[in-house]
Formats: structure tokens, C-alpha cells, sequence
């Protein structure tokens, strides 16, 4: 007779938490509403009626991601999907809050470059994001079969930097940015696909090469250095960030490039040496291109005096308009539709942060960087979760990139930094930056599901028990 007479039972697995993910994106969903509510209000005086639309049809796009996961990966973290599902949303209602702002009798609010049609586009984006996160669970079953594909990543990723630079400007820049591919009525951000790509590159050929990167050389102020021959691949990626910075002037993709780059390596080699030298190269290669190429100085001298070229035709009126609208925001901000954001040249894309602060306030662009911040945790969260390395550094190196993505641009529009030109994840009006980041969300989610996957139970042969306790 066996002494422990609990020991022959099967072990109960653990439940996944779909349950609780439901109840946040439907706590999530509601936020959204109210928010949506009180835009139109502010704007009109009266609740939405037909446009209504909008909400139901984004709660039946976020319900069929719920149970593509609650199906595909029902192990995940399940703060994930309500989280980006908040930010989505939240972005949705300012599109539409900006959209709405030249009609009832105010034409002269309209903002530049918004179509009349822009949330309906952006909801059908964010239905294009959905299927990118349903694709990526049902295809990717661990991250670590992604590792197979290390060097075909790397090319495509390189492929799709450099499409934007061999085009012509008619087919490839915007607002000075030669960073599109652009063709009749449609237009793609490629860069904002080939981040996730050479995501994989850097996380691939990090894993293989890491033992290497991680030797010491010459030990200077109680830092151990690398050694000079291993400083080929930080080299490479620098001199790639250059190139980003003068044939696309495009400093917010390069920041973002290095600094992802730079980030993984450190993950990697847990070496502070590899922080400093990227940090280092990356200011004086800034300081050079800025010494040599006008449209990098011109970002500096915005940065430092953005109030001499203040005025309409200066240029720096569009950072300008936008941290008025911060400081006209206040604590507690006008109030949803009750703003005046669509004085922000493009406040609807690289500036929407800005139209956020205006009409929430700083408590409300603060609840939003929770949010973020939040996202950006579970992430790193799931990262230490995982045992297989590629997958530790790959979802490390996301995670952290989006958090830059979002410092970058918040720290541009309130003068903490030089302004760049990217967007903020899930708020930006457009489809490249929506669809990536909802790609980036599904391979956090199979990475926390992989995570938090319990171990297979071992199957019990009831006659070889007897035989055992007969014996």
C-alpha cells in the first residue's frame, strides 16, 4: 500500500487566465467607449449615433483576437492583449475626434492631410493587424523555429531598409523623410517590417556568436573592454545607422536601429562595455552627419531654439504648436473634443501624442505611458520566463525597442530630445506602424505562452501500477 494515498492521482494542470484576459479587454472596450463618447460630446453636444459603428466593429475585431489566443495560445500572459487592444482603441478615438473637428460649421478646424474616411482606414488596419497577430500564433509554434531563418531575416530586413533609398523621391519621400515606398494611392513604411526582421537577425547571430562577444580584453577604469577584433559587428551596425541618417534622413529609424542592436548585444554578453562603446559611436556619428549634412543640424538647431523659426512658415512651428498644446493641456487637460490639436501640423500621425497631452492632460498622458510601460514589462516579463536563448533575446530585444520607440517620440515632442520622425505604437494614424506593432504583440504572446506552458504530465499505465504494487 503506497504511504502517500494522494500520490497515484493525476496532478491538475494549471489553468490558463483567457477567463481573466476577457474580463480586462472588456473592461478595456469600455474605456474605449467612454472615451469615444465623450469625444463626440465635446465636439457636437450630443452621443454618436451612427458612427457608433466604429466601437462595435472594433470590439468584434479585438474578441476574434481573444479567441485566437484563447485557441492558439492559451497559456499566454493575459494583460497583452487588453493592453494593446486599450491603446488601439484610444488612438481609433482620436483619429476620429480630429477627422470630426472641421465639420458641424467649423470648417476652418479641419486638420491638413486627414481624410474624411481616416478612422474608417484605420479600422481596417487594425483589422489587417489582427490577422498578422492570428497569423503569427497559428504559424510560429515556438519562436525558436524563427532561429532557422536567421540570415534570411537578416537580408530581408536589409532589403526592405534600402527599397526606400534606391526609389526615386516621387515614389519614397514624405515630409522630407525618404523612408516610403509609395505607388499611386498606396503607400508602406517598410522599415517599420524590417525592425521585426532584423530582430530576428540580431537575436540569431547574437546566440551563435555570444561566447565570443563576451570575452574580455584590456580592463581601463575597472571596465573590461572587448576585445578590438570582436568590435567587427558594432561597426557594421553603426556604419548601417549612418548610412539610415544620410541617404534617408531619418534619425528616428536609426536611433531605433542602434539602439535595438546595441540593446540585444548587451542582453547577450552581459557586458556594460557594449553600452558604452554603442552609446559613444552613436553620439559622434550623430555629431559628424550633424556637421555635414543640413537636415541633421537642422534637427539640433530646432531642438535648441525651437522659437526662433516658431512662426508659420519657420521651421520649427509644428514642435512648437505642439508643446503649446501640451502646456495648454494643463493637469488635467480641455477634455476630449474640446481641444484646438489641429493647429499640430500632422497631429493625427507623428504628433498625436501631443493632441493626447492637450485634451487628457498630463494625468491622462501619464495613464497612457502606464499603459505602455506596462506592455513593455510583460514583455520583458515573458522574455525572462523562456528557457530557449533565442527566444530570451529576441523578445528582450522587442521589448525593449518599443519602449525606445515610445521615449523617442514622447521625448521628441516635449523637448527632452531632439525631435525624430516615428510614430507611437498603436496611436499613429497609418497601417505600417499598426500592423508591426500588432505583430509584435503576437510573438510576445506565444513567448509568454511558451513561458508559462506547464511541463507534460507523465501518463500512468494503470496495469503496470499493479504489477509494481504486486511485486
Amino acid at each position: 500500500m503506497s504511504a502517500d494515498p494522494f500520490a497515484d492521482r493525476p496532478v491538475p494542470m494549471p489553468r490558463g487566465r483567457r477567463s481573466t484576459e476577457l474580463a480586462m479587454l472588456v473592461f478595456a472596450l469600455a474605456v474605449v467607449l467612454l472615451a469615444y463618447c465623450a469625444a463626440s460630446l465635446g465636439l457636437s453636444g450630443k452621443l454618436p449615433s451612427g458612427p457608433l459603428l466604429y466601437i462595435v466593429v472594433f470590439a468584434v475585431l479585438m474578441l476574434a483576437a481573444h479567441l485566437a489566443v484563447r485557441r492558439y495560445a492559451p497559456h499566454a500572459d493575459p494583460l497583452m492583449l487588453p493592453l494593446a487592444a486599450l491603446l488601439n482603441g484610444l488612438g481609433i478615438v482620436m483619429i476620429y475626434r480630429l477627422q470630426e473637428s472641421g465639420r458641424n460649421g467649423n470648417p476652418g478646424n479641419q486638420v491638413a492631410g486627414l481624410l474624411t474616411s481616416a478612422t474608417q482606414t484605420q479600422l481596417l488596419w487594425t483589422g489587417v493587424g489582427i490577422v498578422a497577430l492570428v497569423a503569427v500564433l497559428v504559424l510560429i509554434s515556438e519562436l525558436r523555429v524563427l532561429q532557422r531563418y536567421t540570415y534570411t531575416m537578416g537580408a530581408l530586413g536589409l532589403v526592405l531598409l534600402a527599397i526606400p533609398a534606391l526609389l526615386p523621391s516621387s515614389h519614397s519621400t514624405v515630409n522630407g523623410a525618404k523612408v516610403w515606398i509609395i505607388f499611386g494611392g498606396f503607400s508602406i513604411e517598410p522599415g517599420e517590417f524590417a525592425r521585426l526582421a532584423l530582430a530576428v537577425f540580431f537575436a540569431g547571430y547574437l546566440v551563435a556568436k555570444r561566447d565570443v562577444l563576451a570575452l574580455a580584453g584590456r580592463r581601463v577604469l575597472g571596465i573590461d573592454l572587448p576585445r578590438a577584433r570582436d568590435l567587427g559587428p558594432v561597426l557594421i551596425a553603426w556604419a548601417a545607422t549612418l548610412l539610415i541618417l544620410i541617404f534617408e534622413t531619418d534619425i528616428g529609424t536609426a536611433a531605433l536601429f542602434f539602439g535595438m542592436f546595441i540593446a540585444m548585444l548587451y542582453i547577450a554578453t552581459q557586458r556594460v562595455s557594449w553600452l558604452l562603446i554603442g552609446v559613444l559611436l552613436f553620439l559622434f556619428g550623430t555629431w559628424v552627419t550633424a556637421n555635414l549634412f543640413h537636415h541633421v543640424m537642422e534637427r539640433f538647431t530646432v531642438w535648441l531654439h525651437p522659437f526662433a523659426g516658431s512662426n508659420p512658415t519657420g521651421i520649427a512651428y509644428q514642435p512648437v504648436q505642439a508643446l503649446e498644446g501640451l502646456a495648454f493641456g494643463g493637469l488635467f487637460g480641455t477634455g476630449l473634443g474640446h481641444g484646438q490639436p489641429y493647429y499640430t501640423p500632422l497631429v493625427q500621425s507623428d504628433f498625436i501624442f501631443s493632441a493626447f497631452g492637450e485634451e487628457l492632460g498630463l494625468v491622462g498622458v501619464m495613464a497612457m505611458l502606464l499603459v505602455f510601460g506596462l506592455l513593455v514589462q510583460r514583455g520583458l516579463r515573458a522574455a525572462l520566463a523562456v528557457n530557449d536563448p533565442f527566444a530570451k533575446l529576441l523578445i528582450g530585444g522587442l521589448s525593449f525597442v518599443l519602449a525606445l520607440q515610445v521615449f523617442v517620440i514622447v521625448g521628441g515632442i516635449s523637448g527632452l530630445i531632439p525631435l525624430t520622425g516615428v510614430t507611437t505604437p498603436f496611436l499613429s494614424q497609418g497601417g505600417s506602424s499598426l500592423v508591426a506593432s500588432w505583430i509584435l504583440v503576437g510573438l510576445l504572446v506565444r513567448a509568454s505562452d511558451t513561458a508559462r506552458k506547464p511541463a507534460p504530465q507523465p501518463i500512468q499505465d494503470e496495469g503496470m501500477t499493479q504489477v509494481v504494487r504486486a511485486a
